[in-house]
């Protein structure tokens, strides 16, 4: 069988809650998402995984451990971690377009952080990571940089992630179609 990537988007913080952008403010969980990563459990025992990648932030690690992915499999990679804001850290997207309307990070990237070209060429070097290893993968991570990634994963750009809505706590399935790139699963809830 083809080898499938298996998305984990971490629980609820109080900024995902909220709407504000967060990269490098390391937010910790919310009741609702430590319940959320908990639910995950159920999806990631039916997976034998060659390899787990996490990004550095807390509320991915937690929510990899509260899925029960907390064995020698897992790395830790910066590639993983969210966009980063820049300049918008812990601001949303209404009080950013207040004084810079039409802004989109998906196009305009954020002042002080990072463009859609470089958050693509680190979910690149992700995706070859994957296709090395010798087997299923599972990735935890935040919600842009998941979004890019399966962009990237099925030929798009970077800016395609915008149409790629990814919830808290849910889980996704990237894989193939004979020898194409597919999205198989898409911001499934866990519970």
């Amino acid at each position: 069988m083809p080898q499938q990537i298996l998305l984990l988007r971490h629980g609820e913080t109080e900024w995902s809650r909220d709407g504000k952008h967060t990269s490098t403010t390391d937010v910790a969980l919310t009741e609702a998402g430590l319940a959320e990563a908990m639910a995950l459990r159920h999806v990631a025992a039916r997976w034998t995984l060659a390899l787990v990648v996490v990004s550095p932030m807390a509320r991915a690690r937690d929510t990899a451990r509260l899925a029960g992915l907390d064995d020698q499999r897992v790395e830790v990679s910066g590639d993983l971690r969210e966009w980063d804001y820049g300049e918008y850290e812990g601001r949303t997207t209404a009080d950013i377009r207040a004084t810079r309307p039409g802004w989109s990070v998906w196009t305009d990237g954020a002042p002080g952080g990072e463009s859609p070209a470089d958050v693509a060429a680190r979910t690149d070097r992700v995706i070859a990571r994957c296709r090395a290893a010798d087997g299923d993968v599972c990735l935890v991570a935040h919600a842009h940089v998941l979004r890019v990634l399966a962009a990237r994963w099925i030929g798009l750009d970077a800016s395609d992630g915008a149409r790629l809505r990814l919830d808290t706590g849910t889980w996704s399935v990237l894989g193939y179609e004979r020898e194409a790139p597919v999205v198989l699963r898409w911001n499934v809830p866990a519970s």
